[in-house]
């Protein structure tokens, strides 16, 4: 990201967590080199506060004028209008880069002038802390470059993987939508800890900090999560006692239908989205 001037179109939450990774993460950007427009001037005004010194706009085509990377950081819903309002100002040498959910880079290309780079990203909520996971993949007209560029600036605010945009309806199922399962693990977990006596704080402290510990544990060594398992389970233990209960209600196979099930969702709704804009 190093002496590239960087734009939003779009100010909310991903937005933000991306201004964050870009400013304090190791880019070096100065905030003088982000751009952020959006059409709530209180969203406007809490980044600028936040971050002293970046520019804000409620113009998308200033944006367009100012940045050689464009981030479309806004609701699938409205991607169709900015594509028409930013399509007259476009410029040759930026590129585009779209965490909007379900639309695709060929839709986001048939709105832009012909030749327009695009780079499509699927990130998650972690990103607001530092700690997402990324899918990147490339348009027809992205370069190797632009590929190079989406890594290291989705890497600033957590781990990128780059695939065939085939792919993302698959990566939403599981860590688009992740955190929810998760979420719902770490609450059913402190549930748990409250029916055998923990306080209810203290049960979600614990549940949550073990959750976050054992994938750092697994990310970091690389050792297989089953390996890691056993290394916990002692024979005659509480640990297969309770992994006894957790196979006899069948979560693996749960969790693996809930992949399944939200994949197939984000494909009808990528489907009816496609539908949408080109119509």
């Amino acid at each position: 990201m190093h002496q590239k001037r960087v734009g939003f179109i779009g100010g909310g939450n991903m937005a933000s967590a991306l201004i964050r990774g870009v400013l304090h993460g190791g880019a070096f950007l100065a905030p003088q080199a982000v751009i952020v427009s959006d059409t709530a001037r209180s969203q406007l005004d809490k980044i600028a506060s936040e971050h002293k010194g970046i520019v804000t706009t409620p113009s998308n085509a200033e944006v367009c004028a100012f940045a050689e990377v464009v981030v479309l950081a806004v609701k699938p819903q409205i991607v169709d209008k900015v594509l028409d309002q930013i399509a007259a100002h476009w410029r040759e040498s930026a590129v585009l880069v779209s965490v909007a959910a379900g639309v695709s880079t060929a839709v986001i290309e048939s709105k832009l002038p012909k030749g327009a780079r695009v780079v499509r990203a699927m990130p998650n909520t972690a990103a607001t802390v530092l700690a997402g996971a990324t899918a990147i993949c490339r348009g027809s007209h992205a370069t190797e470059q632009d590929i190079d560029v989406a890594e290291r600036f989705f890497g600033l605010v957590g781990r990128t993987v780059v695939l065939d945009e085939s792919l993302l309806d698959a990566v939403t199922g599981l860590s688009g939508s992740g955190p929810a399962y998760v979420m719902l693990i770490i609450e059913a977990l402190a549930d748990g800890g409250v029916k055998v006596g923990l306080h209810r704080d203290t049960a979600l402290m614990l549940a949550a900090q073990t959750v976050y510990g054992s994938a750092k544990l697994l990310l970091e060594t690389g050792e297989h999560p089953g390996r890691l398992k056993d290394m916990v389970t002692s024979p005659g233990g509480t640990a297969i006692a309770g992994l006894h209960t957790l196979e006899a209600g069948g979560l693996r196979t749960t969790l693996i239908n809930a992949v399944e099930a939200a994949t197939k969702r984000a494909a009808e709704l990528g489907e009816a989205m496609e539908k949408k804009l080109r119509g």
